[in-house]
C-alpha cells in the first residue's frame, strides 16, 4: 500500500491565508519575509502565490482573495519558518502586523511566536534559534 506513513514526506503540502486586501498583505508579506510573490487568478480568487520549489519537501502557499475567505485568529494556524524571530516580528511589526506571543522557546524544537497580519489573520513564526 502506498500511503503517506510508508512515504519520506511532510503531509501537508499547501496553505492559503485568506486576504480582505491583495495588495496591502501582498506587500506585507514581502516586506517581512524578503520574497516576491506572483499574483495568479484561479476560478474567480485572486491569489499571490509564495516562491516554491516543486522538488522540495514542505509545504507552499499562497494569499486567497475570495468572498468566502475571512481573515481570522480562531482555526488552523500556520508557522513560517525563519532564520532569526526578532528580526521577523520587527519586520511584522514596522509593516503593520503585530505581535500576539513574543518569542517563546519550546523546549529542543527550537523558538515560537504568533502574530496578526495586516488583514487579521493570525500566524505563527518558528526558529531553531
Amino acid at each position: 500500500m502506498d500511503t503517506l506513513a510508508t512515504k519520506k514526506t511532510n503531509i501537508a503540502n499547501w496553505f492559503e491565508i485568506p486576504v480582505k486586501n491583495m495588495k496591502r498583505a501582498t506587500a506585507f508579506y514581502e516586506q517581512v519575509f524578503d520574497v516576491k510573490l506572483a499574483a495568479e487568478e484561479m476560478g474567480g480568487m485572486k491569489m499571490a502565490m509564495f516562491p516554491m520549489d516543486q522538488n522540495s519537501f514542505g509545504a507552499a502557499g499562497a494569499l486567497m482573495q475570495h468572498e468566502s475567505a475571512v481573515p481570522s485568529h480562531a482555526g488552523t494556524l500556520v508557522y513560517f519558518s525563519t532564520q532569526s524571530i526578532e528580526d521577523a516580528l520587527r519586520r511584522i511589526n514596522a509593516n503593520g502586523g503585530k505581535t500576539l506571543l513574543p518569542k517563546t522557546g519550546i523546549g529542543q524544537y527550537g523558538f515560537i511566536a504568533h502574530y496578526e497580519d495586516t488583514e487579521g489573520n493570525r500566524l505563527a513564526l518558528h526558529s531553531m534559534k
